[in-house]
């Protein structure tokens, strides 16, 4: 089954009272969290914020809520509301992204979960259109984490590597896929499991570049359109009928806790 998680998270429907998440900036410098629904209610929390290095928010969205978290890198809010406010991640809106348009600029590791599903959440970190920061989803439920906790930016592939921020330095790392997107590839490619290649038997992970490197260093993220055979692309929790399984995305987590 194809899987297409950063371009639209759709799975399942569901049930349950309002759900708990909180988001930990483990990182030892200020992040931009953000947030955009692609089903369901919307949060009462707004859809952007600056995160100071170990602090964290916890908010609560609907029983069937399902969408995205990623951090933003290196933001400026005073000039522009708009996605270039930041050197990455950023998205329409500014500092509070846009609700129907403020998913976020790649390279971004995407935090995914769903919470429709009648008998269980869903959730995945995403490096399909690329990394900017490390993270990890983790719950209180006693289900597996996912997680992409390394720097894949500092070691990126030359051809990936990507934007950079006034030293020089990658602050992120582009998917092959993206890479194809950004030079108007994207509609037959090999790295985007597209056009001719729209079948999982037609786009095995040995044809998409560089998907080793992220998915060795990576192993519990989703790396390309059909990675859920890898079997540990996409990862679920069984819903409980006494409560809520809440969970924690944590930015730069710590890895020897995982």
């Amino acid at each position: 089954m194809k899987y297409l998680i950063p371009l639209s998270l759709a799975l399942v429907s569901g049930v349950v009272a309002d759900r708990f998440i909180t988001v930990l900036n483990d990182c030892p410098f200020v992040i931009w969290p953000a947030f955009f629904t692609s089903s369901g209610g919307q949060p009462e929390q707004a859809a952007g914020w600056e995160a100071q290095p170990n602090t964290d928010l916890t908010f609560t969205t609907p029983d069937n809520w399902n969408g995205r978290i990623w951090g933003r890198r290196n933001c400026d809010f005073s000039a522009s509301s708009g996605p270039n406010s930041c050197l990455d991640g950023g998205c329409n809106g500014g500092l509070v992204c846009n609700l129907t348009t403020g998913t976020g600029v790649p390279p971004a590791t995407l935090a995914t979960i769903d919470f429709s599903g009648e008998s269980q959440d869903v959730y995945t970190v995403s490096v399909v259109d690329g990394y900017n920061l490390p993270v990890a989803i983790l719950n209180n439920g006693g289900c597996g984490f996912a997680s992409c906790p390394v720097d894949l930016a500092t070691s990126c592939p030359l051809n990936l590597a990507g934007p950079f921020d006034s030293d020089g330095v990658p602050v992120g790392c582009k998917s092959a896929c993206l890479v194809d997107a950004l030079a108007g590839n994207a509609a037959n490619s090999s790295n985007c499991c597209t056009g001719s290649f729209d079948s999982e038997p037609s786009c095995p992970s040995s044809g998409v570049e560089h998907y080793s490197y992220f998915k060795t260093n990576c192993p519990k993220s989703f790396v390309y359109a059909f990675d859920e055979s890898s079997a540990t692309a996409i990862w679920d929790c069984a819903k409980s009928s006494e409560s809520n399984i809440d969970y924690t995305v944590t930015f730069c987590p710590d890895v020897s806790t995982l």
